[in-house]
């Protein structure tokens, strides 16, 4: 795209056109243009990070969310990060079909959403992430919600690109375990219980803060809430809304963006899938292709 084409482009997407807002996405998404051509800055805007295991409620709290803005007539923009169709390579939209306030006509104007698929990147965060986080903060829009595929090793890449990080969770004791060996529990700056009307949500919020606390100063709030029933979710929401960083996390946050960086160095080039190739036909060893893509041969 010439630079005229897309300068018409990124003005479209920033007196609201949707479509062009869609193209601009999906170019950078594929690879054709990178933010730094659209000339947007992280500081526009923040961004929060969502994770927690598969059916703990993330999709019906984003709900939420997404309202409490729009009603504020405050622009919020969700990118929803889901595993790769096998067949299509596209997202395969997990749990969209759970969000109704984008269908609500008066909020629909201040709600952008947008699935985007995983992709070549081995963890759950693609590595065009932060990109796609720059360009909707230089389009308009302020706050960035990004909620990611589930809870395990490869959640903590969303501290690669969010500003915060939540941490959602139910009642089952076994959740908290993952998230802990996964490394969530040192990056998230809050952690919120979900359906905390069913039994054991007390037990396990007050064995979550124990823990978090022989962890070491400044441990993150643990929440009880409700999305379903609305118990304990002004607070929740309230939370989010003056949510600052925890102290002590900046060393894990930068560990996890230069790894999310060097996977995108390694995804992004030309010819990845051929070494993929050689990789698996035993004529390249695996230390032996890091060496080829950064030397850039």
């Amino acid at each position: 795209m010439d630079a005229a084409s897309l300068a018409a482009r990124l003005e479209a997407a920033r007196d609201g056109s949707r479509r062009d807002l869609a193209r601009l996405l999906t170019d950078v998404e594929d690879g054709r243009i990178a933010a730094a051509d659209l000339g947007a800055q992280r500081a526009e805007g923040r961004s929060i990070a969502i994770t927690g295991p598969p059916g703990v409620g993330k999709s019906c709290f984003i709900d939420h969310l997404l309202r409490a803005h729009a009603e504020r007539d405050e622009p919020v923009a969700l990118l929803a990060v889901d595993p790769s169709s096998a067949l299509s390579g596209g997202a395969l939209l997990g749990d969209r079909i759970r969000l109704t306030s984008p269908d609500d006509e008066v909020l629909a104007g201040r709600i952008y959403v947008r699935s985007i698929a995983t992709r070549r990147s081995s963890g759950s965060i693609p590595s065009v992430l932060g990109d796609l986080v720059k360009v909707l903060h230089g389009c308009g829009w302020p706050l960035v919600i990004i909620e990611t595929v589930g809870a395990g090793q490869s959640e903590v890449r969303c501290a690669a690109v969010a500003d915060r990080i939540v941490l959602m969770e139910g009642p089952a004791r076994g959740d908290a375990v993952q998230a802990e060996k996964a490394g969530l529990l040192e990056l998230a700056d809050l952690v919120l219980v979900n359906k905390a009307d069913l039994d054991g949500a007390e037990r396990h919020a007050a064995e979550l803060r124990d823990s978090l606390a022989l962890d070491g100063p400044d441990p993150p709030a643990v929440l009880l809430m409700s999305a379903q029933t609305g118990l304990g979710l002004p607070e929740a929401l309230h939370a989010l809304r003056t949510l600052e960083s925890r102290p002590g996390s900046e060393r894990a946050r930068a560990r996890e963006r230069l790894a999310n960086a060097a996977e995108a160095r390694l995804v992004r080039h030309e010819d990845y899938e051929a070494i993929l190739a050689r990789i698996a036909n035993g004529s390249l060893a695996p230390e032996d292709a890091v060496e080829v893509i950064w030397r850039g041969g």
